[in-house]
């Protein structure tokens, strides 16, 4: 492999969090009379900040968007979470099999990285290479968070490999200078020139791609 170190996003990558995310917010968003359902949330709001989303969120509703918004979505994920998240199928074979460096570099908070590698099991593998946009208040697709996450680990961006399945989070790592790994597990269709990433739809091939590249 000629990669020294593999970055990993984690909502859609390492933990199956998405849908769950994608329906509490349509749930939110018809207790506010807006008429969203998942199609639109998954193609709008997927791999976003939760900032972003509610500014967007605030212009649907035309300026009132409730001050506690924020509070009770993490209020309600994190209990949908605790009840429903599961591993992306396949992944805890991918990284005890990796034979470099690895860690997680997210848009979610800390604690919310942290509570999902917990319930996931993935917690130890990833313990002390955590990475999250909120330490640095830069948020994807601005590269920052790769580059932070690189440099901390010890590499330049073309010694890693970024895994990722959202648009911005793809969008980042080809800013930064990184080769990226699209998972599109539900066939999402990005926008991607076939020679600027791998697009693969089963996490047991990445071991293989990475090898391959």
């Amino acid at each position: 492999m000629k990669y020294k170190c593999i970055i990993f996003d984690c909502d859609g990558v390492l933990v199956d969090s998405e849908l769950i995310t994608a329906k509490v917010l349509v749930a939110m968003g018809k207790d506010l009379g807006l008429h969203i359902d998942l199609d639109f949330v998954v193609g709008e709001f997927l791999g976003k900040s939760l900032n972003d989303i509610m500014h967007y969120l605030n212009m649907l509703t035309k300026g009132q968007l409730p001050p506690d918004f924020e509070s009770e979505y993490r209020k309600k994920t994190y209990e949908a979470f605790k009840n429903e998240l599961k591993p992306i199928a396949g992944i805890h074979s991918v990284i005890e099999n990796l034979e470099v460096p690895f860690c997680v570099a997210s848009s979610g908070p800390l604690e919310k990285i942290r509570a999902n590698l917990t319930t996931t099991g993935l917690i130890d593998k990833f313990e002390g290479r955590i990475f999250s946009c909120y330490e640095i208040q830069r948020w994807k697709p601005n590269p920052h968070i790769f580059l932070h996450a690189a440099k901390s680990m010890g590499f330049r961006p073309e010694e890693c490999a970024v895994v990722e399945d959202s648009k911005v989070g793809v969008q980042a790592a080809l800013a930064g200078g990184f080769d990226v790994f699209v998972y599109s597990k539900n066939g999402h269709d990005y926008p991607i020139d076939p020679q600027e990433a791998f697009v693969f739809q089963d996490m047991g091939e990445l071991g293989m791609l990475l090898s391959r590249s």
